[in-house]
């Protein structure tokens, strides 16, 4: 039986629908509560560029899904890294192959769109950390002219000072790298540099002075900036922890002489907790993470861990390490499990709450800057032909993770690194 309706019924059923229809527009729209960028470094796209692919994050199941238009060139070639201003408007993308820094401003949709590009000081960027004020980048070698993948040299860090644009939301700028003497960089040095205030040159030791950088972090206050890296000159290799107090312009102080502090054999990743006081590393080839105390930026090794010393076992290959920002919780993705193991934290102490799968190869891993709720991991392999993107729904009251909706999500191939705001951050 076909019902009929009037003129006015008609009308009413059209506003209904709208009505409905809008409020479901709505509803969607608030249901996202973080963008979370993605770099994939297998060339794809035009001028063989790498990717950024967009994720939105769905509040309620966690749901992760790509926005239209993902994914867009990264700008350059084989992105390795990312980082974000403080306000969370800008992006900035490291390409490893291009020795590039390139800016993004990121638009309320979670677009983003290129508008600067930067050249590192120094060969191979492969870490990027802003404070702020200033971005750091880790380049893999000095720019030397001897240094090569065929005959290597040690690794350097640089500072750029990042000036705030005008717009809507505004795109900012890198300015030059700051001076360290008659260079633009800072030399990692394995025995410090050849005095007090000269940090142009390494002081000489017993080996070669192969210092091979790995990761990068920036405490919360911006005061102080950690570099891992590990002696390519030696079997088994040497694990160090460099560090340096930030000053105004980005200027960077070696702390202990310059001397860099032992991380294990192959530390692959560094993290800290949200109040400063402590320091993370994970050592790749032990399946360890270094637990640190730190004090004037100075760092101590925990006596809490195996044995008294301040090791907390992880699992195959840690390569990715997070700490929860409002949550007393840290986070280590295992890139040969394919895993990610959860822990408390108490008083520096690292307490194991469980593991759990991944895609394949995590590399990457990060938790969502609203809500703290969500916690993702960029796997490198994923599902055999694209990369993928495992998500987690993280218990603030345990710690504990459970699968989102539908994980792991595929993603561009060969993910290599995550970055993420919230949904409201850029309006």
């Amino acid at each position: 039986m076909r019902m009929k309706f009037n003129k006015s019924s008609q009308l009413l059923l059209v506003s209904a629908a709208s009505l409905l229809a809008a409020s479901l527009v709505t509803a969607c729209g608030t249901l996202t509560t973080d963008f979370v960028f993605v770099t994939s470094s297998k060339a794809a796209g035009p001028n063989n560029y790498g990717q950024i692919d967009v994720f939105e994050i769905n509040k309620q199941s966690g749901y992760m899904r790509q926005i239209p238009t993902s994914p867009f060139p990264s700008g350059g070639r084989n992105p390795v890294a990312e980082a974000l201003s403080t306000d969370n408007t800008n992006l900035y993308v490291v390409n490893q192959d291009d020795n590039t820094i390139v800016q993004f401003v990121i638009g309320n949709d979670g677009k983003v769109y290129p508008q600067n590009t930067t050249n590192t000081p120094g060969i191979f960027p492969l870490a990027v950390a802003v404070n702020g004020t200033n971005l750091f980048v880790l380049d893999t070698f000095q720019p030397l002219p001897i240094c090569s993948p065929a005959d290597p040299c040690s690794g350097s860090i640089a500072a750029f000072p990042i000036t705030v644009g005008s717009g809507s939301p505004p795109s900012d700028s890198l300015g030059s790298p700051a001076a360290n003497g008659n260079l633009n960089y800072w030399p990692l040095c394995q025995y410090g540099y050849i005095s007090a205030t000269d940090f142009t040159q390494c002081k000489a030791g017993a080996t070669s002075d192969i210092i091979a950088p790995t990761g990068i972090n920036v405490l919360a206050s911006g005061s102080y900036v950690y570099v891992t890296a590990y002696d390519a000159s030696v079997t088994p290799n040497v694990g160090y922890v460099f560090a340096f107090s930030a000053g105004s312009g980005g200027a960077l102080t070696p702390l202990n002489g310059g001397v860099p502090f032992s991380a294990g054999t192959s530390p692959s990743a560094i993290a800290s907790d949200p109040t400063g006081a402590y320091v993370y590393v994970t050592d790749a080839t032990s399946g360890n993470i270094l637990g640190y105390s730190v004090a004037s930026g100075l760092l101590t090794p925990l006596t809490t861990g195996v044995n008294g010393s301040n090791k907390f076992p992880a699992g195959d290959r840690p390569s990715a390490i997070v700490a929860d920002p409002k949550y007393p919780y840290l986070y280590v993705a295992n890139s040969l499990d394919s895993t990610v193991t959860a822990y408390s934290v108490n008083s520096g102490t690292l307490t194991s709450l469980g593991t759990y799968s991944t895609g394949l190869q995590p590399v990457a891993i990060g938790i969502d800057p609203s809500t703290n709720h969500f916690l993702f991991t960029a796997n490198f392999l994923g599902n055999g032909t694209n990369g993928s993107i495992s998500g987690f729904e993280l218990s603030a009251t345990a710690g504990t993770l459970l699968n989102s909706q539908d994980s792991p999500f595929n993603s561009n191939a060969q993910p290599t690194a995550v970055a993420a705001i919230p949904h409201q951050a850029t309006q």
